[in-house]
């Protein structure tokens, strides 16, 4: 039997699943930008959040792009978050008219560090666990707190040991 990560539960996410949940996300925030409904800018919250906003992006034709570095992993531990570069102030200001995207939130800590920072801003996310929905604007899927979501860009194509038997 092989070894199992420590997570209960895993949700593997594919290309072609992150691409069709961006799009989705995309479409719930199409026009709901303020005043005529058109969105300013995006930023990214790397790096999960960069795959999502490029998507976003191409999708509501929004050419101005920026991203804010965030650290509050290593690895699969959660510490308190630390940005490491922010956006550019000139050009995002309090975050009016901003799409703020990530790839999840789990318990809200990274959200809140990037709220400081755009209070104003709208924050989307594809994914979201019940500690830090609140922090969320608009979001696609719910996940519970228990869920580990493993991302393409994390993951490698491998022989897979079936569950009983051998073969």
């Amino acid at each position: 039997m092989s070894e199992r990560l420590p997570h209960e539960k895993g949700f593997h996410v594919s290309w072609d699943q992150l691409h069709r949940d961006a799009r989705a996300l995309s479409w719930r925030l199409d026009g709901q930008g303020p005043g005529t409904g058109a969105w300013k800018a995006v930023v990214a919250i790397t790096r999960g959040g960069m795959a999502p906003a490029m998507i976003v992006a191409r999708e509501l034709d929004i050419r101005t792009v920026d991203t804010i570095s965030v650290k509050s992993y290593n690895h699969q531990t959660q510490a308190e978050p630390k940005v490491i570069k922010p956006p550019n102030s000139e050009l995002i200001g309090d975050g009016s008219g901003v799409l703020v995207i990530d790839d999840l939130v789990d318990t809200g800590k990274t959200l809140e560090a990037v709220r400081t920072i755009m209070p104003k801003a709208h924050v989307a996310t594809i994914y979201a666990k019940p500690l830090g929905r609140n922090q969320v604007d608009t979001y696609i899927t719910e996940v519970s707190q228990d869920t580990w979501i493993f991302f393409p860009w994390d993951m490698a194509l491998q022989y897979v040991e079936p569950y009983r038997g051998t073969d």
